[in-house]
């Protein structure tokens, strides 16, 4: 079993519908999720951080980083 957890639940995460502790059988489908998981959050959330999947033991951690060049909409939910 290989498990898919976001580091960091922004705000932008918890308005999503997207579901954080997911379990997921097989390593190549549960790279592919989380690869694709990060992909959306990048591209979909208000851009404050950027999100990249890193491999430890049987987990794939969706890390959070502030993104420097961020352009937040100042609507409070970046925080």
């Amino acid at each position: 079993m290989f498990n898919i957890k976001v580091e960091k639940e922004c705000g932008c995460f918890k308005k999503s519908s997207i579901q954080n502790n997911q379990r997921v059988d097989n390593k190549d489908d549960a790279l592919f999720k989380a690869q694709n998981m990060a992909k959306e959050m990048n591209e979909t959330f208000c851009q404050k951080h950027n999100f990249k999947v890193v491999e430890s033991d049987n987990d794939f951690i969706i890390k959070v980083e502030e993104n420097k060049a961020s352009t937040c909409c100042g609507g409070g939910h970046c925080h």
